[in-house]
């Protein structure tokens, strides 16, 4: 019996299992990335990837969390721009700063930003990822309290293993937009 035992083993072992759902969780951020003309590897739709229906849902709580600590993150880095300072580095106003009062209450409310940038890192293991989630991805979901992803299940099975594929995306980029339809109007 597996009594008090969640989430799915996926055949693999403990380390194997976290460094799968490390990189695939990396991988839905790294689509969202800015692409060079050098870049080989660009995706097809930006914030979204495909892989089976078992992986998604057991990666779709990683990617979720690291959004919202991220969300939290970003509104504290907001938050210490009001006690930031425009003066060049090593310049004497930045020096004046550096020494008064602002720079420790801009330290301060700095800080939880910080933090979160740190806690994510340690999640994903990958610099450009944490890079991506808080430029581009964070500030899409400030206004939206959870549910940044879904999970769609694709018809064709795996070519290989006949396993079910599905495709894990970001909410309210790849939206469809239901329209209304219009009865055409007889004349008569």
């Amino acid at each position: 019996m597996r009594h008090l035992r969640k989430g799915r083993v996926l055949g693999r072992s403990p380390s194997h299992r976290k460094a799968l759902f490390r990189n695939l969780a990396s991988a839905i951020f790294l689509t969202e990335r800015e692409t060079t003309e050098l870049d080989t590897n660009v995706p097809k739709v930006p914030g979204r990837i495909i892989t089976t229906i078992e992986k998604a849902k057991e990666i779709r709580p990683i990617v979720e969390k690291c959004i919202t600590i991220a969300r939290k993150g970003l509104a504290a880095e907001a938050e210490a721009t009001q006690f930031a300072t425009t003066a060049e580095r090593g310049s004497e106003e930045w020096k004046k700063w550096r020494k008064s009062d602002a720079w420790q209450k801009w330290a301060q409310a700095r800080s939880p930003g910080v933090t979160a940038r740190r806690r994510v890192l340690s999640m994903l293991r990958d610099k450009e990822a944490v890079r991506v989630l808080f430029d581009k991805v964070a500030p899409r979901f400030t206004d939206r309290p959870g549910g940044y992803t879904r999970i769609m299940r694709l018809a064709k099975p795996r070519v290989g293993d006949n396993g079910t594929r599905a495709i894990l995306e970001f909410v309210g980029k790849n939206d469809r937009v239901s329209k209304k339809s219009s009865k055409p109007a007889f004349e008569g």
